[in-house]
């Protein structure tokens, strides 16, 4: 027993006490080892590592495990503050009491007043049955934490197993479990600002000087055959060959390609068509458009819609989310632009600040076959080209592909200097 009528015994009880919050069954948590992995190395400040619950009911006043069953705190990745919680689902079998749910309260009170990320790694958090109804008010004030936080922070939301939390569903961007997550996490951010008043990260990166026609390489002209000529095109490959680094986001909805590219080291958002675009692939580019804006993310769009096939509802989310947009936008017409696929993917009357063509697009009301049709002539080819749009401004210029970065960088250096002054209103009401 440590003397606690000495200064060395406080101290030493001290220590005994953080020693049992770091392994308060014993051994290192992997809640714990999550975190460690996923910061700088030595970074990690903990808070409320003594915290304990305070219930005495169904004989736990004799269970009191020190951190409660989450691990929070502070620390940083790549140097950038962030604020951290993991879930221990080994103390109480994961479950969220009092005193935890006020643990992680005070988290998001501290990123939310320092301007930080909150990165949450979520296994468990059902409300703790013994603890009684205060651990329902406890919930719904991390929720409301959560929803204050939205828009003004990234939230990034690791889960491990089965959780019933409702935090994952109201994050930013939800990683899986498996494979390299901390990695992961890591590269998310690397694209995100702090909050939504800083600017978007940038990394050292070769910096374009002259005019675009003196920046075109040999490898930008390989974008030159990325269009064949039956049409096919793969904008996967076509995005690869412009950014000089991209991260695919929610690749399991196939519809569409979204995720992150720097063009100058300057992060960017990308969208790009890819095969049947249906009701999720609209739903999961409206979201992605929506980030994007929160943080202040350029958005650059790729458009080739050979299969339009999202309801009218779903194609109304995504005009809306991107004409309410007010991040600079940019749009490459690579292919197949007809009818309603060239309003919703970035037309400039929707909002977009620029948009390209290249000679491959086909601009036009329908595909060749209908407009034959409608017209009553045999050939109606020669409308599906890009150069009626230019000639009345839809577009702002015909590039040849292997100009495309060059275009984008000069876009870029110029939207910077965007500034939108909107109508003053709570935000819109699309139905969601």
């Amino acid at each position: 027993m440590s003397d606690m009528k000495t200064t060395a015994g406080k101290i030493e009880a001290l220590d005994q006490k953080l020693a049992q919050a770091h392994k308060p069954l014993g051994q290192v948590p992997a809640a714990r080892e999550r975190i460690e992995s996923t910061l700088d190395k030595g970074s990690f400040v903990e808070t409320d590592a003594l915290a304990r619950h305070r219930s005495k009911d169904f004989g736990r006043e004799h269970d009191r495990p020190f951190t409660d069953g989450v691990i929070t705190g502070y620390g940083t990745i790549d140097g950038r503050k962030v604020c951290i919680y993991s879930q221990d689902a080994t103390i109480f079998d994961g479950t969220m009491g009092e005193a935890y749910g006020d643990k992680l309260v005070k988290l998001y009170d501290l990123a939310l007043k320092t301007g930080v990320p909150m990165v949450a790694i979520v296994e468990g958090g059902a409300p703790r049955a013994q603890e009684g109804i205060i651990t329902l008010a406890v919930q719904a004030r991390i929720l409301e934490r959560v929803t204050k936080a939205s828009g003004l922070i990234p939230q990034i939301t690791v889960v491990h197993g089965q959780t019933p939390s409702l935090i994952p569903g109201m994050s930013d961007i939800v990683i899986g479990a498996g494979g390299h997550t901390q990695a992961e996490v890591r590269e998310v951010l690397s694209f995100l600002p702090a909050n939504n008043h800083a600017e978007t990260p940038r990394t050292d990166s070769h910096i374009m000087r002259g005019s675009i026609a003196e920046n075109i390489s040999e490898e930008d002209r390989q974008l030159d055959s990325a269009v064949h000529d039956d049409m096919t095109v793969d904008l996967t490959e076509v995005v690869a060959g412009v950014f000089t680094e991209s991260l695919e986001l929610q690749a399991a909805v196939t519809g569409v390609y979204t995720g992150f590219g720097r063009i100058e080291g300057r992060a960017v958002g990308v969208i790009a068509n890819r095969g049947t675009f249906d009701d999720s692939a609209a739903t999961k580019a409206a979201q992605f458009i929506q980030m994007c804006d929160c943080f202040n993310l350029p958005i650059l769009e790729f458009v080739d819609a050979p299969v339009l096939a999202a309801s009218p509802a779903a194609l109304g989310k995504l005009a809306h989310a991107y004409s309410a947009a007010t991040v600079g936008k940019v749009t490459i017409n690579v292919g197949r632009a007809l009818g309603n696929a060239y309003v919703v993917f970035g037309s400039k009357d929707l909002g977009a600040d620029l948009a390209y063509a290249w000679p491959t697009a086909q601009i036009a009301v329908a595909d060749a076959p209908a407009l034959a049709q409608t017209l009553g002539i045999e050939d109606a080819s020669e409308y599906l080209t890009p150069y009626q749009a230019a000639e009345r401004g839809l577009v702002d210029a015909v590039i040849t592909p292997g100009a495309t970065r060059a275009y984008l960088t000069e876009a870029l250096r110029l939207l910077e200097r965007k500034v939108i002054y909107s109508t003053p209103k709570k935000h819109g009401n699309i139905t969601l």
